[in-house]
């Protein structure tokens, strides 16, 4: 998705400042600037590279996230922790880091999930559960930054041909495998995500999101993209009933 964003802005003539994990393949599209957004050391250097190269941004775009298919009691605490690292944590110190720099009016957009706004999934919970905090510390930064005049917007997307999307599926693979509490369900559970996943639109379906809201004269908070009717069903059934229907789709298989 970065990829495809960086080329769709710059094609545009937008500089496009690539901040990226050490050994990654940026777009040619984009100036690289490596940290590993997991260290707070490595992103406040990252602020110095930047900040020879200008001294203003337009906008950020945070792209980065990582999936983990598990059971909330059998996944181990390291695995956890990274997860919330790169999907929440990492959002909150490149926002921080380089506000200095931002100019009045500037967006921020961050991908969070079209899960962000649904109660979490059995074993995909992790996952629903930090995009969730992702969107929700989205919309508490919109209320502090509008006082400063900027934006912040999220995109909500559903199943995009990225590495994720492929890694996903395959950690729901090694999770069924590996399960000891859940061996039966978790085959069924692999079965329903592959058929919600099945369409799939392409990264620069994101991109023309993300250049939508930088364009935008006054943009919204909250932007969807190729959400599954099923998902947003799922999100307007009552908590006890979205508890029953799980329990009867997964152990009925």
């Amino acid at each position: 998705m970065g990829t495809a964003c960086a080329r769709m802005l710059s094609d545009d003539g937008v500089r496009v400042l690539g901040l990226d994990r050490p050994g990654a393949k940026l777009s040619e599209s984009v100036a690289p600037i490596i940290a590993d957004l997991t260290d707070p050391d490595a992103v406040t250097a990252s602020f110095k590279s930047v900040k020879a190269l200008t001294d203003t941004l337009d906008a950020i775009v945070y792209m980065a996230g990582i999936y983990d298919a598990d059971s909330l009691v059998e996944i181990d605490e390291e695995r956890m922790r990274r997860i919330f690292e790169i999907n929440v944590f990492g959002a909150y110190r490149v926002i921080r880091t380089f506000l200095p720099l931002l100019k009045d009016k500037a967006r921020i957009v961050l991908i969070t999930s079209e899960l962000a706004d649904l109660d979490p999934l059995p074993f995909t919970g992790l996952y629903g559960i930090t995009k969730g905090t992702l969107d929700r510390y989205a919309f508490s930064l919109a209320m502090e930054l509008q006082l400063l005049g900027m934006h912040v917007s999220v995109i909500r997307p559903g199943a995009v041909q990225t590495q994720l999307l492929g890694g996903s599926v395959n950690s729901i693979r090694s999770f069924t495998a590996r399960t000891e509490h859940y061996p039966d369900v978790a085959s069924a559970f692999l079965r329903v995500t592959n058929a919600v996943e099945a369409k799939a639109v392409s990264p620069e379906k994101v991109a023309e999101k993300v250049k939508k809201i930088l364009n935008a004269g006054h943009p919204r908070f909250a932007y969807s993209l190729n959400r599954n009717p099923l998902l947003l069903l799922y999100g307007i059934l009552p908590k006890r009933l979205k508890l029953f229907a799980i329990r009867k789709i997964l152990k009925a298989r």
